[in-house]
């Protein structure tokens, strides 16, 4: 294969959504607009709150069901939502930090903020300063714009909290550590994270936390796109990663379902698609990973006895490797996938191999079968042998030649020399002949 360019953010994820190709129904209010995101409706009966008015005293006053209305220009923070109080402004109307602490906390049960900008907080990691913190069950945090805060929004100890439509901008700093994460949900139930446009963040974390939703987001320039820890039967549909350094990383959780991602251009020596360690129960479908390091990396994942994984329906494309196994060798399906483009197809550390994983209709570009009897099932199994592959399994600083003339020549030694012909890393017994089509609709 040839060696693989340097392919800026921007373009991978139009790459991905080129691949994706389907027109989605024009969005409604609160979901993406290319880049813009929609202002929720001003609520009706609410009352006007002139520029530079001391919000805080109004929201102390206001009855469950009231609803204040900014208009464009700046405000004081900090400010604090009551229960039930709803709290509206176009992208005009920015609260502004004092410098110290977080901006506006939405701490009442159904309280709403909705549509103004948060400009700031104070500039504490180990407080969480941050521009927006939700402890109110069912609160609802919609069409926001976050900028200029050390933590974006973030979710703690509550459920049935939605965060919808908000534009949260990170700090972009060189150093991915030390910029606060855009979104986070901390010990957080049944809620739902839908069509934000994050970049520049470091991390979208959903830990300790079970049964939510996160769809339609789209996250770029990051560390990790969504970060799972602890975190159980959640779902992940429809977003778009891309530049971020890793796309999905799900750790010592079960049941996480992940349907119709795009995880783009996450590259580097830590660059990776989607990844797994000690996580069980895993269904990942009609998922397009392109241009990554490494497209789906599994680290002793499923950990527990029973548990397994499912892999269906993905497109693995112009990566260094499609999937890469640490001690994840069992228990692992992949069924009806496609691999193409990569530098390699799949690679177990250590030099071991994954003939114990079940491979069953994928395609591959290398697949040098025949279907005699047409049914689109080639004749004689796909077995991966890959001297070079081996190589740089055993040996990872090899990994530095790949696609350098060196590689290419021990991988054709490989397969022209019997004297030298590597051991099967893996085998599908019945690989598809045709590729795997991108269906209409994925991830649109």
């Amino acid at each position: 294969m040839a060696f693989l360019p340097h392919i800026p953010a921007g373009a991978v994820l139009a790459v991905g959504l080129t691949l994706a190709g389907c027109a989605r129904p024009a969005p409604a209010r609160g979901e993406r607009q290319g880049t813009v995101l929609a202002t929720p409706a001003r609520p009706t009966g609410c009352r006007p709150v002139e520029a530079g008015t001391a919000v805080q005293p109004l929201l102390d006053t206001a009855r469950a069901g009231d609803a204040l209305c900014l208009a464009p220009g700046t405000y004081p923070g900090p400010l604090r939502l009551p229960p039930h109080v709803t709290l509206w402004g176009p992208r005009g109307a920015v609260v502004r930090s004092s410098g110290e602490g977080t901006t506006v906390r939405v701490e009442g049960e159904g309280a709403r903020l909705l549509g103004l900008t948060v400009d700031g907080s104070g500039g504490r990691f180990d407080t969480l300063d941050a521009a927006v913190h939700v402890r109110g069950h069912g609160a609802l945090v919609e069409g926001v714009t976050v900028r200029n805060a050390v933590f974006g929004i973030l979710v703690e100890r509550t459920e049935g909290v939605t965060v919808r439509g908000n534009h949260v901008v990170g700090s972009g700093g060189a150093a991915l550590g030390m910029r606060g994460d855009a979104i986070r949900l901390w010990e957080t139930k049944h809620s739902r994270v839908e069509d934000n446009l994050v970049e520049a963040g470091r991390d979208v974390v959903v830990w300790y936390s079970s049964h939510n939703a996160v769809r339609r987001n789209t996250v770029t320039g990051g560390r990790y796109g969504t970060h799972f820890m602890y975190s159980h039967d959640n779902v992940v549909e429809d977003n778009r990663y891309a530049g971020n350094e890793v796309g999905i990383f799900v750790m010592y959780s079960r049941g996480i379902a992940l349907r119709r991602n795009v995880l783009a251009g996450a590259t580097g020596a830590a660059g990776i698609g989607l990844g797994l360690k000690e996580s069980g129960n895993v269904t990942a479908v009609d998922n397009l990973l392109v241009h990554n390091t490494v497209g789906l990396y599994l680290d002793t994942s499923p950990l527990q006895e029973g548990d397994t994984n499912l892999f269906e329906g993905n497109h693995f494309r112009l990566g260094d490797v499609g999937v890469v196994f640490h001690s994840s060798e069992r228990r692992n399906t992949f069924s009806a996938n496609s691999f193409r483009d990569n530098h390699a197809q799949v690679q177990v550390e250590g030099g071991g191999d994954a003939l114990a994983v079940e491979w069953r209709g994928n395609d591959f570009d290398d697949y040098a079968g025949y279907d005699l009897d047409a049914d689109g099932v080639g004749d004689v199994p796909y077995e991966l042998r890959s001297l070079s592959g081996d190589l740089v399994a055993r040996y990872p600083d090899l990994a530095f030649f790949r696609g350098s003339p060196t590689l290419s020549l021990v991988r054709a030694a490989g397969e022209l020399l019997p004297l030298f012909s590597p051991k099967p890393v893996m085998r599908d017994a019945a690989p598809r002949m045709a590729p795997l089509e991108l269906e209409p609709g994925h991830a649109d």
